[in-house]
């Protein structure tokens, strides 16, 4: 699930010291749909601020760590399932071999993903979204999702196919699912209280820097960190 994930990207991008006119010139023809998109990001930020945060602050206070850990290990684990699929599309089967025992093992002796016995196994990051970029299909245009957050077409469409594979997509009955999803969104946005902090001392159009955090980071995603240099007409 990708709720407020361009916090992570935000601090990511901010260390590694990307260039701001290169992030310009990498998006300028990426957002044709930035008013709508604008719109989307305005009404995600007044619910964050009108609960989710407070909500989320207040859970980080009151939840021991060891509860805390628990929790994030469980929906790892959910999550090294859709990735384990992807490492296969992708034909990454040495990754798939890794991912894939890091589900078994850890959904057998850590107890359903509580406990993670595989902290020696590097943990990775797949999606369908990725997939469709490592057989070539460009992102399409940068969307802003309710809710959701930062996406593109593509990514959009990956969203949707990572559902039949992940194990949270075929939870029965429709509510448990949706409370499920719910839980892991919720349990990101935790994550992401102190990492946040970044994003509000970093940049004055929030919108724009996460969108271009989020492209390029999604760029080098696909090509596992090694994205091809992108030339532009304005670089000298």
């Amino acid at each position: 699930m990708h709720l407020f994930r361009f916090l992570v990207l935000t601090a990511s991008l901010s260390v590694s010291g990307c260039n701001t006119m290169l992030l310009s010139a990498y998006t300028q023809e990426k957002d044709p749909m930035e008013p709508f998109n604008r719109k989307v990001y305005a009404f995600n930020d007044a619910v964050d601020k009108a609960v989710l945060k407070p909500v989320a602050q207040g859970y980080a206070k009151v939840v021991p760590v060891s509860v805390k850990m628990m929790v994030n290990n469980f929906f790892s684990n959910l999550d090294d399932v859709v990735v384990t699929a992807n490492d296969l599309l992708q034909l990454k089967f040495i990754q798939a071999a890794s991912d894939g025992s890091r589900v078994l093992f850890n959904s057998t002796f850590g107890i359903f993903g509580l406990l993670n016995v595989t902290d020696r196994l590097e943990k990775h990051n797949e999606d369908f979204g990725q997939t469709l970029g490592y057989w070539g299909m460009p992102s399409g245009p940068y969307l802003m999702l309710p809710i959701l957050g930062p996406s593109s077409m593509r990514d959009g469409s990956g969203l949707y196919a990572d559902s039949f594979v992940s194990v949270m997509g075929r939870i029965k009955p429709d509510p448990a699912r949706y409370e499920t999803y719910i839980a892991e969104g919720f349990n990101e946005r935790v994550n992401l209280l102190e990492r946040e902090k970044v994003l509000d001392e970093a940049t004055i159009d929030r919108y724009g820097f996460m969108r271009d955090a989020y492209l390029m980071h999604r760029q080098s995603l696909v090509y596992d960190g090694s994205p091809p240099r992108q030339k532009y007409d304005d670089e000298e």
